[in-house]
């Protein structure tokens, strides 16, 4: 249902962006949702951008420097990484949730994430 793409090895201060191909329904309902893992650590939180409204909410270690959009068109969300730093490093999950406050409904497979100093 959700493939997320787009991870690799860039310098720090450099650029990536991920991708999260939704498929097999409509989403444009559901709010969808970046995370993050990094080894040893819990999952963190990146952010979310609503599929009908366009919205977005940032975690504040991201906010000015992560950019999520929506293609409609593609139905595919994007996580435009810049300045990335090292703790960026990460496993970088995509997320779909259809009700505000209730556990996410479907998740991407995970795409790597690495930021060299």
């Amino acid at each position: 249902q959700l493939q997320a793409s787009g991870g690799g090895l860039v310098q720090a201060g450099g650029s990536l962006r991920l991708s999260c191909a939704a498929s097999g329904r409509t989403f444009s309902s559901y709010s969808m949702a970046w995370f993050r893992q990094a080894p040893g650590k819990q999952r963190e939180f990146v952010g979310y951008i609503l599929w009908n409204s366009g919205s977005a909410l940032y975690a504040d270690s991201v906010k000015g420097r992560f950019t999520i959009s929506r293609d409609n068109v593609k139905n595919t969300v994007y996580l435009q990484m810049n300045s990335l730093k090292p703790e960026d490093t990460a496993v970088y999950y995509c997320a779909a949730k259809l009700r505000p406050g209730t556990p996410h409904d479907y998740w991407g497979q995970g795409t790597q994430v690495t930021v060299s100093s």
